[in-house]
């Protein structure tokens, strides 16, 4: 029985290995998304309710939760362009940190659909974005991108505010 169990391990390694090896392109971006999706959606809930109205510099520059909002609304365009389709959302009207929080987690489920069912032959072919031909690979690569410039200015208001951000945290 021991054996039976460790042959069937074994298997499901090698075929989730081929898997990766048929996709590495499209594996690497999902697993890009994935780290940076799981650091934005610590971030959010990190921030308590009544620092979504701070801002470093009030009026000139976001508050927390209009960048919890941008990143939803972003994230929701741009995975929609990947798709094909003109989705859009509306999380910059969103002003309680449970609003937001809650957009931000329908626009990562809206992209999960996108990014675990992209392959690298799909992820190749092209889509308008921002009125240039881009690969869906590449929409999807910006979309980290953004997920990541924005997070880097989230973790300067978390700092303001001593917390530390999740990605300074300790491992869990």
């Amino acid at each position: 029985m021991k054996s039976f169990c460790i042959l069937t391990l074994m298997t499901a390694f090698a075929a989730a290995g081929a898997l990766r090896a048929q996709n590495p392109f499209s594996s690497d971006t999902k697993q890009s998304y994935n780290g940076i999706k799981n650091t934005l959606t610590r971030a959010a809930e990190e921030m308590p309710e009544e620092d979504y109205s701070f801002s470093t510099v009030p009026g000139k520059v976001r508050t927390y939760g209009e960048i919890i909002g941008h990143i939803a609304d972003v994230q929701t365009m741009l995975c929609g362009i990947a798709k094909g389709d003109q989705k859009h959302s509306d999380a910059a009207s969103k002003k309680s940190k449970a609003e937001l929080v809650a957009a931000l987690k329908e626009s990562f489920d809206y992209c999960d659909a996108v990014y675990n069912s992209l392959t690298d032959a799909e992820g190749a072919q092209t889509v308008k974005m921002f009125g240039r031909d881009m690969t869906k690979l590449g929409v999807l690569n910006f979309n980290i991108a953004h997920d990541n410039e924005m997070y880097g200015t989230a973790v300067v208001y978390l700092r303001m505010k001593g917390l530390v951000p999740p990605s300074s945290q300790r491992r869990r």
